[in-house]
């Protein structure tokens, strides 16, 4: 239950065009793993949905706890290509990445019914990646880091599951690390921002199916926050300060909520910070936050 500051004194501002490239960059991989892409987790609505999994290849038994990327772009762009969650491979995790359904293709809750059925389907699947099914995190940037919350809140909530598969598993996981997620979209209306939140165009409205303003309902069933309670796991959240594209409120309303639910929980504040991309000569660099990551998960996982 820590609130760390950090120093940092250039803002790094991510255009919305470019949101997709708001998210730690993906490690080499080390000798001795396997790798296996665009494995179909799920078929929904005649769309494939993939996942890449990527497992240390050791020649004995033992299972590995995994930690599953979920990419950014506001919900209306990336993929599961970049991975960063691939650096921890090395320390001895499995690691996935996933895509699921933007919003060009579904609204709100398609998104997180896909998340649940890949995580599902990795338990379904844990022998066959040597995973270890009772330790699994999350990991994920901007929108990702909004679902991977999401999952981290919504264990147990079957209204969220979602028909993709795989219902006889649990969706629920062990670990959250949320870089600058939105969280509470409609307290993200009144703070100063590089876009418009309140418009319909806007990637949470876009989300939801209309104006957030007007979607009450839907709104709150898509705000993690809504849904914090004393069972949630351990969560690592980090978020710059001078972020214009989601504002550093939602980062710290969610900390305020899971500490008075009494979840553990760890808010990085990168002062100066903007969306992602904390690197140059400043510190933390994104290096060292991924050190902090790192050790997170071990501790939760291992």
């Amino acid at each position: 239950m820590i609130r760390r500051v950090f120093p940092i004194a250039a803002l790094f501002l991510i255009p919305f065009a470019l949101l997709t490239q708001a998210q730690p960059g993906a490690s080499r991989l080390p000798e001795g793993v396997t790798t296996e892409r665009d494995v179909v987790y799920s078929t929904v609505d005649g769309i494939d949905l993939a996942l890449d999994v990527i497992y240390p290849a050791n020649a004995d038994a033992s299972l590995h706890p995994l930690v599953v990327w979920i990419h950014g772009g506001a919900w209306l762009a990336g993929d599961k290509s970049g991975n960063p969650a691939a650096m921890l491979v090395s320390h001895g995790f499995a690691a996935a990445s996933i895509n699921y359904r933007l919003t060009q293709q579904a609204i709100w809750p398609a998104q997180i019914h896909d998340c649940k059925a890949a995580i599902r389907f990795l338990r379904a699947h844990a022998e066959q990646y040597r995973i270890d099914s009772k330790r699994i995190g999350v990991w994920g940037s901007s929108a990702g880091g909004h679902l991977a919350a999401m999952l981290g809140t919504s264990g147990g909530v079957s209204e969220l599951e979602g028909d993709g598969g795989w219902l006889d598993q649990s969706s629920r996981v062990q670990a959250v690390c949320d870089f600058y997620g939105p969280t509470n979209f409609k307290r993200m209306l009144d703070q100063p921002s590089a876009m418009d939140h309140a418009s319909a165009d806007s990637p949470e409205s876009r989300l939801v199916g209309g104006r957030v303003a007007d979607m009450e309902e839907t709104v709150r069933s898509a705000d993690p926050i809504t849904y914090i309670n004393a069972d949630d796991p351990p969560f690592l959240i980090a978020h710059g300060d001078r972020d214009m594209t989601v504002p550093f409120n939602q980062s710290q309303l969610l900390y305020d909520a899971l500490q008075a639910a009494n979840v553990e929980s760890e808010l990085i504040v990168v002062e100066g910070g903007g969306h992602g991309g904390w690197n140059g000569d400043t510190r933390p660099t994104q290096r060292e936050i991924n050190q902090r990551v790192i050790a997170f998960f071990e501790k939760h996982l291992k």
